[in-house]
């Protein structure tokens, strides 16, 4: 069975807004490092259709890109891709797949048969996620902003307190510090 890893950035103040992360090479090749690690994508509905609707144009070649984003678009196309959404059927993106049904067991369904693991991208529906008990891993990349809005990370948080692990604390030369927590269970 892998782990679900969920990841995302985040800024000082909580922000999970993606245009308020630094979108450098180095952020890039983080995440391509993260993803080269796990199995599969898990994503909601809304994080995926804002995916669908630049990567794979990047990972054409039809839009410039510096060698770090590309090698995230390529591998990205390549990833399969899995979609949790109550309102949409149809998924063209390659390497896209439906979760249908009970999340619970669809997720956990996943977890079982992907032992690279998941990586978890969406902020809301992480917190669904770990309502459910599912979440294993947390690689947060805090960047060094002070965004003043939202979204923010969790913001409608309704569940008991979730005790976590510090299992390392990496600086990036961008001045970002990538976290990596495991759930701490006992």
């Amino acid at each position: 069975m892998g782990l679900l890893i969920f990841s995302i950035n985040i800024t000082l103040d909580g922000c999970v807004d993606h245009q308020e992360g630094i979108a450098d090479d180095e952020t890039h090749a983080f995440f391509t490092r993260l993803m080269d690690e796990s199995g599969v994508m898990l994503w909601g509905r809304v994080t995926y259709e804002m995916m669908e609707g630049y990567w794979p144009a990047v990972a054409r070649g039809d839009m410039e890109a510096s060698p770090a984003v590309r090698e995230w678009a390529v591998k990205l196309e390549a990833k399969p891709k899995y979609v949790v959404s109550s309102t949409r059927k149809d998924y063209p993106w390659a390497n896209s797949h439906h979760i249908a049904g009970d999340l619970r067991a669809g997720v956990q369904k996943l977890k079982d048969e992907t032992s690279a693991g998941v990586l978890l991208g969406s902020g809301r529906l992480a917190a669904e996620m770990d309502r459910l008990d599912l979440i294993d891993e947390y690689k947060f990349l805090v960047h060094p902003r002070i965004a003043g809005h939202g979204p923010t990370l969790y913001q409608s948080w309704q569940s008991a307190t979730r005790r976590l692990e510090l299992l390392s604390a990496k600086p990036l030369r961008n001045g970002a510090l990538a976290l990596h927590y495991r759930r701490h269970r006992g």
